[in-house]
Order: structure tokens, then C-alpha cells, then sequence
């Protein structure tokens, strides 16, 4: 399987979503989400532009096929991931590319995550009404 060789594989997070990318260079453009379809599994253009933006970088498009499997979190944040885990795997693919991605701030992991709810409280700033007396 001379694929495997050229095979390229990263990770990618954001909040609690995971994703794991496989590239293959010398592609169609394919991009598949957990054996489905691209457009079935991002069904909104929005998410499909951020999932895509990492090609549009580095001016890549439709050069690769892209396998993806991602868990966890919500549809803004597992598109986010996909986005990291490609820009990553495009960076190990030419490291020229690291330039232009970081640039555009594609490598840099979000680290922004939810903030728990206090004990005592109804949330994680807000408090119950204060009365005097």
C-alpha cells in the first residue's frame, strides 16, 4: 500500500472537540467526516468555509484528499477542530506553509473553554438576587 507512505496524520481541538485527520496528497478534493459526505456533515456554509480555509491559504485546493474523524463537542467547534487538525497536517506536509498559517492564525489552539457553574449559584457569574433586607 504505497498510500500509507505518504500518508499525513494530525490532530486538531477546540472546547471538547477532537479531531484526527488523515491527508493524502495528490487527491481529488474529497473530503469525507466520519464516513460521510463533506456537504451532509457541515451542512452549513459557514462551517464548510472555515473547514476549507486552510486550502484556501495556501492555495491548495483540490490537491488533496482528506479523511476525518471527530468527536465530541458541538458543529461550530468540531468545524474549528477539522480546520486545526488540517492546517497542522499541511504544515508537516511543507513546512513552507507554516508562514502563511500562522499568519492567518490556523495553528494557534483556542484555548478559550466553558467556565463551570459555582456552588451556590445559579451559573458561573451570575448570583441570586441580593436583597438588604
Amino acid at each position: 500500500m504505497s498510500e500509507t507512505s505518504t500518508l499525513i496524520r494530525a490532530t486538531g481541538r477546540r472546547k471538547t472537540a477532537t479531531a484526527r485527520v488523515r491527508l493524502i496528497p495528490e487527491g481529488t478534493g474529497k473530503i469525507t467526516v466520519n464516513n460521510r459526505e463533506f456537504a451532509d456533515y457541515c451542512y452549513d456554509e459557514q462551517q464548510q468555509k472555515v473547514v476549507n480555509l486552510p486550502f484556501k491559504t495556501v492555495d491548495a485546493e483540490n490537491k488533496f484528499d482528506l479523511i476525518v474523524t471527530v468527536s465530541g463537542g458541538g458543529p461550530i467547534g468540531q468545524s474549528v477542530a477539522i480546520s486545526h487538525a488540517l492546517s497542522r497536517a499541511l504544515q508537516k506536509h511543507n513546512p513552507e506553509w507554516r508562514i502563511a498559517l500562522k499568519k492567518a492564525g490556523l495553528l494557534t489552539r483556542d484555548p478559550r473553554r466553558r467556565e463551570r457553574g459555582k456552588p451556590g449559584q445559579p451559573g458561573a457569574r451570575k448570583r441570586f438576587q441580593f436583597s438588604k433586607r
